[in-house]
């Protein structure tokens, strides 16, 4: 699926009388149509309608294809220059027994995540009667938290219970 661009009206696109013609190489001012074009045709150029909205139209004579390829490069650069505004959110889960080696694993892909400049959604799940071990849940994210402190910032040091999750989201550090 192609994005929608407006189209400029080129040369014989332009159905205006009179036209206001600006460029390099011309004088500026208001011109009739066909002076207009066979001035373009003259010196090898188009007449590009730049504002369509005024009275008379604003028309530029430019090498077209000069002037799309300058266009195209110019929006390559802005689009390089776009910051990633999208974060995604990772999730590490836990649960309140979690071993020592599994703990690390999970710790370290954290890192990572944050490192990449992602949100990491750290949880522990509570499964059946596990849910008295509240305790056990909060030091475990905490223990993340002070690990992770370095490079990321918990959103949030309330830690909620949501249908048996106890969750913590930690946001990367802004480096300036």
């Amino acid at each position: 699926m192609k994005k929608n661009h407006i189209k400029e009206k080129i040369n014989n696109q332009i159905q205006a009388k009179e036209i206001r013609l600006i460029g390099d190489n011309i004088i500026p001012g208001i011109y009739n149509i066909l002076e207009a074009k066979k001035i373009a045709t003259d010196l090898n150029l188009d007449l590009v309608e730049i504002n369509s909205s005024s009275t008379p139209p604003i028309v530029k004579i430019i090498d077209y294809n000069k002037y799309k390829y300058l266009k195209k490069i110019k929006e390559k650069e802005l689009k390089k220059k776009q910051k990633k505004s999208k974060q995604l959110v990772k999730e590490i889960r836990f649960r309140p027994n979690t071993d020592e080696h599994d703990y690390n694993f999970k710790a370290k892909h954290a890192r990572k995540f944050l490192e990449n400049g992602d949100i990491v959604k750290a949880y522990v799940f509570f499964k059946g009667r596990e849910i008295v071990f509240k305790e056990q849940g909060q030091l475990l994210l905490m223990k993340l938290a002070d690990e992770l402190s370095d490079i990321g910032l918990p959103i949030s040091l309330n830690l909620k219970i949501e249908n048996k999750k106890m969750i913590m989201n930690i946001k990367p550090k802004k480096n300036k």
